[in-house]
């Protein structure tokens, strides 16, 4: 079921569950994405905009589906780190001023911060949590 999102008349403390928080921002990478022009940097970025920023919802949900708290761990660190590189390609976006739309560009510029603080605190309790490793 496809639902419309519109970022900039919902409230972020209405999304509280992480996946579907994770979703709206790969549908907002979606929209980043198309609007991008088609010259070689914006085609480059684009696409490795849509891999990295799709990805952490796609990671998380199989971070909920960990066979161990080891694999589930590892899995949210691969959600971490596709979020900095998708904070990382937003920014040059930004600063190169490649992308037409600066509103939908700094909402995910925004959206991508918060996730990466989230994930990194995230991060750092599951590895608090973790079991000594057996040697």
């Amino acid at each position: 079921m496809y639902r419309e999102v519109d970022k900039s008349t919902k409230d972020q403390n209405e999304i509280q569950d992480l996946e579907e928080r994770l979703i709206l921002f790969g549908i907002l990478i979606i929209r980043t994405s198309e609007g991008m022009p088609r010259s070689p940097a914006g085609t480059h970025l684009s696409g490795q905009l849509l891999r990295s920023g799709t990805s952490p919802a796609l990671n998380y949900a199989e971070a909920k589906a960990a066979e161990s708290h080891r694999d589930f761990t590892h899995k949210i660190k691969i959600v971490l780190k596709e979020l900095r590189e998708t904070w990382v390609n937003l920014r040059m976006i930004d600063g190169s001023g490649l992308h037409p739309d600066k509103t939908i560009l700094g909402l995910a510029l925004a959206e991508s911060d918060q996730l990466v603080a989230i994930f990194t605190q995230s991060v750092r309790t599951a590895e608090r949590k973790s079991p000594p490793r057996k040697l």
